[in-house]
């Protein structure tokens, strides 16, 4: 499964990422996995402030991978600026947390999260959930088409 704009990682635990990583690999998502490490550097990459200047004009990720436990600021406020912004509003989020409390899945929701995806905990059902997501939202699912002025 190929596709020209990334994925876009936000996790702060070193071992999930690379548990991701290989993950999407064994499924054969090929798509570039940027990774962020909390919830301020999340949002600098997707409005090209801060360290990610450069990232002016280039293209949104497919997907947004949020876990909700992030250092500085947590994936729910991430989720809420993304949502109020013109520029990243219909930007697909996937929550993939290892939380399994209600709480946490309504709020999400309530959010305008796209999916709530609880990370699995043995290795093989981490692949095929990486699988699942990536041929749903990276080849299945058709998404609405950038705001007028935002790169795609």
């Amino acid at each position: 499964m190929t596709s020209s704009r990334s994925i876009l990682l936000v996790e702060d635990n070193p071992d999930d990422v690379d548990l991701t990583r290989r993950a999407f690999q064994r499924a054969g998502l090929t798509q570039p996995l940027d990774v962020v490490e909390d919830g301020v550097e999340a949002l600098d990459y997707l409005f090209a402030r801060g360290a990610y200047t450069t990232r002016a004009g280039a293209p949104l990720p497919a997907l947004v991978l949020l876990d909700l436990k992030l250092p500085r600021l947590d994936g729910h406020e991430v989720l809420r600026q993304i949502r109020a912004h013109p520029h990243t509003r219909f930007l697909p989020v996937v929550i993939l947390t290892s939380s399994d409390e209600e709480k946490d899945l309504v709020e999400s929701y309530s959010q305008g999260c796209n999916s709530y995806v609880r990370k699995p905990v043995s290795y093989t059902e981490f692949v095929e959930a990486a699988r699942q997501l990536g041929v749903y939202w990276l080849v299945l699912n058709r998404s609405p088409p950038p705001a007028p002025g935002v790169p795609g």
